[in-house]
């Protein structure tokens, strides 16, 4: 299993106790299922992009270098 790194999330508690129903329901754990909305998200959004060099996934979000 790869490794995983943990980090702290802060979230409303309304957003919270709506994660904890949604993962109740698709009987996974509330963590599961942030895991699980990420990845989709993650997949959704490299079917959207532009097909081009994807060996730096940071680089769309990088600034464009200064012209000359």
């Amino acid at each position: 299993m790869a490794e995983r790194k943990p980090f702290l999330l802060r979230l409303p508690p309304d957003l919270m106790e709506e994660l904890n129903r949604w993962a109740r329901d698709d009987l996974r754990s509330v963590n599961a299922q942030i895991e699980y909305l990420l990845r989709e998200a993650v997949r959704a959004r490299r079917r959207a992009l532009p097909p081009g060099p994807a060996e730096d996934p940071g680089a769309a979000c990088a600034p464009a270098a200064p012209a000359e």
